[in-house]
């Protein structure tokens, strides 16, 4: 499984290394092995996608792009576009490390792009409750 890092922004300093665990950490437990891509951006190129692409205005934490084709053998699952620039205004609003904000949204990303769903109540709970059981098992084996 390949995990592919962009980073188009200079808010954050990013762990790759750290990204690349934790995105390889949540395929292993939902027994998956696509590659996964992970842009990094700030709010203004998230709000462009996310009126291109989701037609709502303003800037989001992350929005993800399930790629998975059976046209498209290159096995790539999809791409994962966080803002990173949210993410630190999030942690320093929140007062945690502002590396977990962003493990936060990439996990979630990742989610989506797996198939878990947050448009209705019930799945949006257990999409939480979700990420943020592999958030905290992800951080204590670390």
């Amino acid at each position: 499984m390949k995990v592919t890092i962009t980073n188009l922004q200079d808010h954050v300093k990013l762990d790759a290394v750290l990204i690349r665990r934790a995105v390889r950490y949540v395929m292993k437990k939902e027994r998956r092995g696509e590659d996964v891509s992970i842009a990094f951006v700030d709010d203004a190129r998230i709000a462009e996608l996310n009126e291109q692409f989701l037609k709502h205005a303003g800037p989001t934490d992350v929005i993800a792009f399930n790629l998975d084709s059976p046209c498209d053998p290159d096995g790539l699952l999809g791409e994962v576009v966080v803002s990173a620039e949210m993410a630190a205004a999030e942690a320093r609003r929140r007062h945690i490390a502002i590396e977990r904000e962003l493990l936060l949204y990439v996990i979630h990303g990742v989610l989506h792009l797996l198939g878990y769903d947050d448009s209705a109540p019930r799945e949006a709970r257990l999409l939480r409750g979700r990420q943020r059981r592999l958030l905290n098992e992800f951080l204590e084996e670390r």
